[in-house]
């Protein structure tokens, strides 16, 4: 019987701290089998979708996007953390649980009127997420939709997306 894509993740109970129960997509990626199931997935997940470009949201969203983004035939962008790209960027800061990260995009890698597929490996809060958004939007763009690996449901991320094309491929509805 073949596998499904949430049979390659490791559930690991009580990390990073009690009660937690951390979902590993590192096993899905070390996996050969997992890694192409992934990829045709997400593949078969924008099929119907119009969009121009692929942003993929650092690091994870690299490694998800710029296979899809090569098998589409699309331009790849990288939304990389603070100070990581060295051309002239826009970014967006936002809050995390304990403090505030920065994201940021080469501002020419964007154009006014085209259409942004986002692709992250997870939406948990939907911080990062929203940050790339507004990124997007920023630079005249317009998010054709959003797509992630796994969504933790429980942490109501789904809620900041509201008005935008989300999919995931697995959902969990724990925290």
């Amino acid at each position: 019987m073949a596998k499904k894509l949430e049979d390659y993740v490791i559930s690991i109970p009580d990390f990073p701290e009690p009660g937690i129960i951390f979902r590993d997509i590192t096993s899905i990626i070390g996996n050969a089998d997992g890694l192409k199931l992934a990829v045709d997935e997400l593949q078969a997940a924008v099929k119907d979708l119009d969009f121009d470009v692929i942003a993929g949201l650092e690091a994870r969203g690299f490694i998800f996007g710029m296979p899809l983004a090569y098998n589409l035939h699309k331009p790849f962008i990288p939304i990389r953390k603070k100070g990581k790209l060295p051309r002239e960027t826009v970014s967006e800061t936002y809050d995390l649980e304990y403090g505030t990260a920065t994201i940021e995009v080469h501002k020419e890698d964007i154009l006014p009127g085209q259409k942004v597929l986002l692709v992250d490996d997870l939406l948990a809060t939907g911080g990062t997420i929203r940050a790339g958004i507004k990124l997007v939007e920023r630079l005249g763009a317009k998010v054709a939709g959003v797509l992630v690996i796994l969504e933790l449901a429980g942490l109501n991320g789904r809620a900041v997306l509201e008005g935008y094309d989300v999919t995931s491929l697995i959902s969990y509805e724990g925290k």
